[in-house]
């Protein structure tokens, strides 16, 4: 009951959350007189200035709520990490599932967008991120089900530096066009080997993470 209880409060917040990002969003291009079709090339004064502090405080302050949301519903850092990831994967597929029913957009899972600001413009077709996160989601949940029931994921060093190598790969895959976006250019070929590379090495260590928690509680 209570893995229940936590993962539809998880979802009805992450849900939640992601209509109201996604209501900041109109409200801020509308502001700017640009739509989402028209945001590359980045307009200088999204990228520099007193309105990309605010950006990037925005989206720290969107993390800190996410992690926050883990950290009150898990017992340990596992479960804390399981619910977070749960509570962003939520967040972030809804997000734009909202986006498309306020405005229409995205137009298609290939539609580019400006996915972070932190610590550089990082940009992607839509369904890269959302593959991520429907990733985070199933993990998390696994997780969180098998730390609850005495059986939570088992990390070891190669297991470790599986997931740390491959998230360092997708996100570099999300940033590789970000010399170009700071130019003023438009951005290129999505880099998706590279994304490839990391989404295996990632899933990998979490499966093996979670076969080494079961074969240890047996």
């Amino acid at each position: 009951m209570r893995f229940r209880s936590a993962a539809l409060t998880v979802i009805a917040f992450a849900v939640a959350m992601a209509y109201l990002e996604s209501a900041v969003v109109v409200y801020l291009q509308r502001a700017l007189g640009i739509t989402p079709d028209t945001l590359f090339p980045l307009r200088g004064a999204e990228i520099v200035g007193d309105l990309a502090a605010i950006e990037v405080g925005r989206e720290f302050a969107t993390l800190v709520m996410l992690a926050a949301l883990g950290c009150l519903l898990g017992r340990g850092w596992v479960d804390r990490l399981a619910w977070t990831a749960v509570a962003f994967g939520v967040w972030d597929v809804f997000y734009y599932v909202w986006l498309w029913v306020m405005v229409g957009w995205p137009h298609s899972p290939n539609t580019w967008d400006v996915l972070f600001l932190i610590p550089g413009p990082w940009a992607g077709p839509v369904w890269a991120p959302v593959a991520v996160s429907v990733a985070l989601v199933g993990f998390g949940f696994m997780a969180a089900r098998r730390t609850g029931l005495g059986r939570a994921p088992r990390m070891s060093l190669a297991r470790g530096l599986g997931a740390v190598g491959g998230g360092l790969l997708v996100v570099g895959s999300f940033m590789a066009n970000a010399p170009s976006l700071l130019a003023g250019g438009v951005p290129g070929a999505f880099p998706w080997p590279v994304f490839l590379v990391g989404m295996v090495a990632a899933s990998w260590s979490a499966v093996a993470s979670l076969r080494a928690g079961a074969r240890a509680y047996t």
